[in-house]
Formats: C-alpha cells, sequence, structure tokens
C-alpha cells in the first residue's frame, strides 16, 4: 500500500531555554543559554554542579493540583508540552474520532528523582510510607497514558526508551503508524527530569559531563576544540503527527511535512559511538531513501552534536561520508550548545526547533564555538542564527547502546 502523508500541525516546548515554544524559540534565535548551576539539591560535593533546569514553570495551569502528585515530574514537563501541542494544533477532543488519535511520548530515564526519593523513603520510614502512586508516578509510559486519559484519545498508546534517541524514535515510529492507516493523529515525543543526585553523579563519574563549573553558560560547546562533554538538561517537546489530507480538511496550520525517517543500531558499544561513523551514516542514508531525496536536497542539519570530544568528531565525519561534496555547503548546528543535552527529550525539542527553522527560514546558532576543532570542518553556523532558504531539513539523533534515529522534515 501507498504510504500516506505526514504533517506536523501542533508544537509544544518546555526547555532551559523557555516553558513554552515562543520563549524558547525566541532563545535560540537570539542564541541565548540557559545553563546554569544546579539550584535543587545540594550539589556541593558532585563533580558536576551545573545542568540546564526548567524554570518557573506553572504546572498548575496544565494540570490539577490533586493530580500532581500522581505524575513524577518528568510527566509533569510531557504533559505541559503534550497539551501546548493539542491547544497549538486547534485538536478539539469532543469532536475528533478518539479512536484514531493515538499518543507516543517516551523518556530516556524516566522517574529517577522519584525512585530515588522512593528509596529513601522505604529505607528511613519503612514499606508503609511508599505512596500508591509509586509505581505510576514514575513509569516511563504514563506520560502517554495520562495525556490519552486527560483527552479520551484512544489510538495508538505506547512510548519507546532509546536513551539519547528516544523523543526522535516515538515521533519516526508514531508518524508511521499514520501512514500506514492505523490513526490519523499522534500525539509524538519525549520527556526528562534527569537532573537528579544519583544520575548527575553517574553520567560525570562516567567522564560525559562538562566539568566547566564556572563558566555554565559557556560549557556546552560542540565542535569546539575545548569541548569536554555535554551538559545534562531537563525538559520536553511534543509534536502533533496528521495525516495530510485529516488536516487539510479541517484548515489546520502546517509546520511541515515529515518526508522521511530512519533507525538502527551500532552493535559497537555501551556508550561510545563507533570511530568510523558508519551506523550514523547509514541512518542518514535510509533516512534520505525513504524520504525519497537525493543527499544534496538537503539544506541544513540539526545534529546531534552534544560536545563530546568523541562524538562531535564521529558525526562531523558521517555527515562527509554521506554528503560528499555537498558536506561543505550544507548549514549544521546544535541547538545542544544553548539548551544541554535533553537526553530522551532532545530529539523531539530539535525536532521542533526544526520545524521552526523551516516556517521562519532561519537556522538556529551553535554558541561557544570560539576555537573550532581542525578536526570538525564543517559550517556550524558559529554564534549567531542566519536568514537561510531551506527546503529540507534534518534531525540526527544517537543515543546509548549505539541507537540512532534520524528524522527528515520538508517545507510545505
Amino acid at each position: 500500500m501507498n504510504k500516506r502523508r505526514v504533517v506536523i500541525t501542533g508544537l509544544g516546548l518546555v526547555t532551559p531555554l523557555g516553558n513554552t515554544v515562543a520563549e524558547s524559540w525566541d532563545s535560540i534565535l537570539a542564541g541565548g543559554s540557559g545553563i546554569g548551576p544546579i539550584t535543587h539539591f545540594d550539589a556541593a560535593d558532585h563533580p558536576v554542579r551545573i545542568a540546564g533546569l526548567i524554570k518557573e514553570l506553572d504546572v498548575n495551569a496544565y494540570i490539577p493540583r490533586k493530580d500532581q502528585k500522581k505524575m513524577g515530574v518528568f510527566i509533569h514537563y510531557g504533559m505541559a508540552a503534550g497539551i501546548q501541542a493539542v491547544q497549538d494544533a486547534g485538536i478539539d477532543a469532543a469532536a475528533v474520532d478518539k479512536h484514531r488519535v493515538g499518543v507516543a511520548i517516551g523518556s530516556g530515564i524516566g522517574g529517577i528523582s522519584g525512585i530515588e526519593k522512593g528509596v529513601e523513603t522505604l529505607r528511613d520510614s519503612g514499606p508503609r510510607r511508599i505512596s500508591p502512586f509509586f509505581v505510576p508516578a514514575n513509569i516511563i509510559n504514563m506520560i502517554s497514558g495520562d495525556l490519552s486519559i486527560r483527552y479520551g484519545f484512544k489510538g495508538p498508546n505506547f512510548c519507546i526508551v532509546t536513551a539519547c534517541a528516544t523523543g526522535t524514535h516515538n515521533i519516526s515510529e508514531a508518524a508511521r503508524v499514520i501512514e500506514y492507516g492505523a490513526a490519523d493523529v499522534m500525539v509524538a515525543g519525549g520527556a526528562e527530569f534527569g537532573s537528579s543526585p544519583t544520575s548527575m553523579a553517574g553520567f560525570a563519574n562516567a567522564k560525559a559531563l562538562s566539568a566547566r563549573n564556572d563558566e555554565p553558560q559557556r560549557a556546552s560547546r560542540p565542535w569546539d576544540a575545548e569541548r569536554d562533554g555535554f551538559v545534562l538538561s531537563d525538559g520536553a517537546g511534543v509534536v502533533i503527527l496528521e495525516e495530510f489530507e485529516h488536516a487539510r480538511a479541517r484548515g489546520a496550520q502546517i509546520y511541515a511535512e515529515l518526508a522521511g525517517s530512519a533507525m538502527n543500531g551500532d552493535a559497537y558499544h555501551m556508550t561510545a559511538p563507533a570511530a568510523d561513523g558508519e551506523g550514523a551514516a547509514r541512518c542518514m542514508q535510509q533516512a534520505l531513501a525513504d524520504a525519497g531525496i537525493d543527499s544534496a536536497a538537503i539544506d541544513y542539519i540539526n545534529a546531534h552534536g552534544t560536545s563530546t570530544p568523541a562524538g562531535d568528531v564521529v558525526e562531523s565525519n558521517a555527515i562527509k561520508q554521506v554528503f560528499g561534496a555537498h558536506a561543505q555547503r550544507l548549514a549544521v548546528s546544535s541547538t545542544k550548545s544553548m539548551c544541554g543535552h535533553m537526553l530522551g527529550a532532545a530529539g523531539s525539542v530539535e525536532i521542533a526547533f526544526c520545524a521552526l527553522a523551516l516556517r521562519d527560514q532561519v537556522a538556529p546558532p551553535t554558541i561557544n564555538l570560539d576555537h573550532p576543532d581542525p578536526a570538525c570542518d564543517l559550517d556550524y553556523i558559529p554564534h549567531e542564527a542566519r536568514q537561510l532558504s531551506m527546503s529540507y531539513v534534518l534531525s540526527n539523533s544517537f543515543g546509548f547502546g549505539g541507537t540512532n534515529g534520524c528524522v527528515i522534515l520538508k517545507r510545505i
């Protein structure tokens, strides 16, 4: 059967740069940074004391107070972004065929902060003090579950958990649900509240994080010769995916078309990318094939670009493998330079940024690229956003375990 066309008709964002799409995007275009000191726990003894935190989110605007304690903070973020996206798309829950609307929102490490607190309660006060909401507040599929319950959406309901590729994989698989007719609308993305004491210590001890504690806003610096690791961040990104004719029939706004996607694996190492970038390159090639376009059609890449010494070189080389001479004409940037790495939410947030880039015909910058690494020699749009004519853009996400995901958006 022929695949149905899938478009993006709604966006929702909660990021270290702002608690709405407009706030986050304005900060991206201004080259702002959302990175700062950790304030929600005493990090004095931690080797890394900086993160991208969510600031002053009014959870009461999205979730009744009586329900908030039944949900982990990562669910709060996912619900807020999901509700924003539904509202932005103009989805009328009372009028839509609820059996044809599904939800797919994942998280990389889910309720780790809630689990930490539960263990402390069990140790200090005993098993009877554990909340009956402990499990549903912390399991990852409950973002999808709680959002579907809020609106009564009864279509496919799932979540994919693939580390830093989570948001991308949920969006790409939700699109396939629509392409092959199992739903007309999917609410898809990722959310994360990973800045807990245990996870911060674990990532830091794995030497994955930047330790630039005295200069937090300069810590995330993809492709810079002085980069020393990524900055862990919290947040959520959700998009509304819709079958094209369904969207057109109801007069919906359309940000972009999801033209193609792919996922694969390196089968190489638990945390490190394959040095030759084979998996990443193959994933980009598969996404191009799925979109039915030549590599020269891509105008801009929102790279995975985490600011790790090895990962940035591998991704740059993979791009050169796939795009050949066109790689030198491509615009490439990393919005993680501004908002840090939101783990399971990163890909979905970045896909939302790609949709906005197509809408406004402006490519986000890479900030803090003060001393370019000679091993990374592409056009990374340093420091300032750039007006750019774009028809196709590519978003890359690569995660622990060697999992890779790519999504291509088309201007429409």
